[in-house]
């Protein structure tokens, strides 16, 4: 849509109802790890993006596989939990592998790969790239939106559904699980932030560019406010789920109260952005203390709706005014493959 201008409620409320379905079945999850059953592996995505996957054989997401289970941290957390092996603990696979049943057994084949971020592919591999059955060129444009829309109905994440794939990047750089924290002393997260992780050695826009060309500024913009909005939600659920006051709790309290924060400064920056005031508001709703799960993820309920709002009806190009908020590219993490 043009950014800037304003849609009746009744196609605001058309937007989010579409999306809810994907939104609230995530509500649960504790990490969006694909479902191995699904998983077709990197090499039968390999077969038609060899740039991309040459990229990421360059990423700390491929090098996992083999560096993160000889790592010494690694072997003390694992330690304390009371695991062998990493590659066998769901603790562990969720976030750091990707994994596919083999003999009728759940084995990690690489690391965060593919799948990892776009989805199980078993449902959407051939239609996504089958041109409505017709040959390159000859597609027309509503079967190329029919196409998609099969693809994205699926399971396959498009980097155009940036609230999905941004719920997918929180989903393990805020870490899922308590027991990580609190017994094996896992960090309770990482220091991410989209626009500076996603555009730094992740960075893989070849398949039309061919030049791994940065993002846009409109695109830096909408990627900086909903990896806040995102943040926040991710954390207000967490503390929900906490059962201990102890570091997992404190750091999720204390990263929901930082994310708010920011949310803040972008808000004052972009007045005429309602919806980011219904996200700080709907954060305030609920204290960020134990035994309130349910307040607190009626919260990020509305934080995550929100959300949605905002990335159906802006597009970035009229968020300038926060641009001396976003990361740029000395904070950029690793150097993206020319």
């Amino acid at each position: 849509m043009v950014a800037g201008k304003k849609l009746k409620l009744s196609h605001i409320l058309k937007l989010i109802t579409g999306l809810a379905v994907v939104f609230i079945a995530s509500f649960g999850t504790a990490s969006a790890a694909p479902e191995p059953s699904k998983v077709v592996g990197p090499n039968a995505c390999a077969e038609c993006h060899k740039t991309e996957t040459a990229n990421w054989k360059t990423t700390h997401h491929f090098s996992t596989f083999r560096a993160m289970p000889r790592e010494k941290k690694t072997k003390v957390i694992a330690k304390k939990l009371g695991i062998r092996r990493v590659k066998s603990q769901s603790l562990c696979l969720d976030c750091h592998f990707t994994s596919q049943i083999i003999k009728g057994k759940v084995k990690p084949i690489s690391g965060i790969s593919c799948e990892s971020c776009h989805g199980a592919g078993k449902g959407w591999i051939k239609i996504h790239s089958e041109f409505s059955g017709k040959k390159k060129g000859t597609e027309s444009k509503a079967q190329a939106v029919e196409r998609w829309k099969k693809a994205e109905a699926a399971g396959m994440i498009r980097p155009s559904n940036l609230y999905k794939l941004a719920k997918n990047c929180y989903s393990c750089h805020v870490v899922p699980k308590e027991k990580l924290v609190n017994v094996g002393g896992h960090p309770a997260g990482s220091a991410f932030e989209l626009v500076s992780w996603s555009q730094g050695e992740v960075r893989h826009n070849t398949w039309y560019t061919k030049t791994n060309v940065p993002a846009s500024a409109k695109r830096k913009r909408i990627l900086y406010v909903v990896g806040l909005a995102v943040e926040l939600e991710t954390a207000l659920r967490a503390v929900g789920k906490a059962t201990q006051k102890k570091a997992y709790a404190v750091s999720m309290a204390r990263r929901a109260a930082a994310a708010r924060k920011k949310l803040i400064k972008v808000a004052r920056a972009l007045p005429k952005a309602k919806e980011l005031v219904a996200i700080i508001k709907a954060s305030k709703s609920a204290r960020l203390k134990l035994n309130n799960d349910a307040a607190l993820s009626a919260a990020a309920d509305k934080v995550g709706m929100e959300t949605l709002a905002v990335v159906g009806k802006y597009d970035g190009s009229t968020f300038s005014a926060i641009d001396k908020l976003i990361p740029g590219p000395d904070k950029y993490i690793g150097k993206p493959s020319q």
